[in-house]
């Protein structure tokens, strides 16, 4: 993150690792640049409502200050900010096109996703305090910020995607649902494009819905297919259309992955149904939940590209 009325041009960065600059707005928020780890990766507090939140914010180094696409990624609550970028590796395409990768921190390794009808949490709260700092400081493109995330973290993606639609421009979901409230209870305030990837044999988070079995999350989770119908229906979705065979390129992985699209839709969503899967990110490593079975590893797409081509060019609406 640059603020370059402080600091000048990227060269500063190291001169500035041994102190905090501290920015006050409105909202009683302040944020904290702890230290610049290079003019594209910066790590950073937001204080929310007297508590220090921590976030990682990667944007690739650009001649022109110019608003930017934004990814705000959630981690797993199990895991953390560097296994996420690690193991999704969104990284190498927000090199390649310029986009802003913002990566927060859940407190205790556990996101607060709440129950329905519940004020607001502090993770809500945190994030949409990140949002109304990047777009006030000319980074982010209001027009232009998605949510991404992986497991408990993809529930919080989820209920801000159901809840705030008008701060977001589209979600990704990875090997998760809702809980069954939360699902009863999204509505989108408008067709919001919307990815969600699961494995039919998630030994952690059931396709047809049932007990969680996450470290950080045991509660009822409602199916997939629950999950996704709050999306089609704001996007005034009909049918699905015949499903799509991603090519086995990996006849040895025990899976298969299938793309489902819909009719008549006014936003992009789309499922991708891994026949087999498990709890793992296709074509990425296989996520560590303290040597628990994960179930089958699919190497047939690239979850990480395909979130990242969804957000830039959406699936053409049939």
């Amino acid at each position: 993150m640059t603020f370059p009325a402080l600091y000048g041009d990227s060269g500063a960065g190291p001169r500035l690792s041994k102190m905090a600059l501290v920015l006050t707005f409105a909202m009683g928020l302040s944020w904290n640049v702890i230290s610049p780890v290079s003019a594209a990766d910066t790590r950073a507090t937001l204080d929310v409502d007297g508590q220090k939140r921590t976030l990682r914010i990667i944007e690739p180094t650009r001649l022109k200050k110019t608003p930017r696409s934004t990814i705000i990624v959630f981690h797993a609550g199990s895991g953390s900010v560097g296994g996420v970028r690690r193991s999704l590796g969104l990284d190498v395409f927000a090199r390649q096109t310029g986009a802003i990768l913002v990566y927060p921190s859940a407190r205790n390794n556990r996101w607060e996703i709440g129950s329905a009808g519940e004020p607001p949490t502090n993770d809500m709260q945190f994030i949409r305090a990140i949002v109304n700092r990047l777009v006030a400081d000319g980074s982010a493109d209001r027009r232009k910020i998605y949510l991404a995330g992986v497991s408990s973290g993809a529930m919080l993606a989820m209920r801000l995607a159901c809840e705030s639609t008008d701060l977001f421009a589209g979600a990704a979901a990875l090997i998760s649902t809702l809980p069954p409230d939360l699902a009863s209870a999204c509505k989108p305030a408008k067709p919001l494009p919307f990815l969600l990837i699961n494995g039919t044999a998630d030994p952690m988070v059931p396709y047809q819905g049932g007990k969680a079995s996450l470290v950080e999350y045991k509660g009822d989770l409602a199916s997939t297919e629950a999950t996704l119908a709050p999306f089609l229906s704001a996007a005034g979705c009909g049918a699905p259309r015949p499903a799509q065979e991603v090519p086995d390129r990996d006849p040895k992985d025990g899976s298969r992955a299938m793309i489902e699209r819909y009719t008549g839709c006014k936003a992009a969503v789309q499922l991708v149904r891994v026949e087999g899967g498990g709890h793992t990110v296709p074509g990425r490593r296989t996520l560590s939940v303290r040597g628990a079975v994960v179930g089958a590893q699919n190497n047939d797409l690239d979850a990480a590209r395909m979130v990242f081509n969804f957000f830039r060019n959406p699936p053409p609406l049939r």
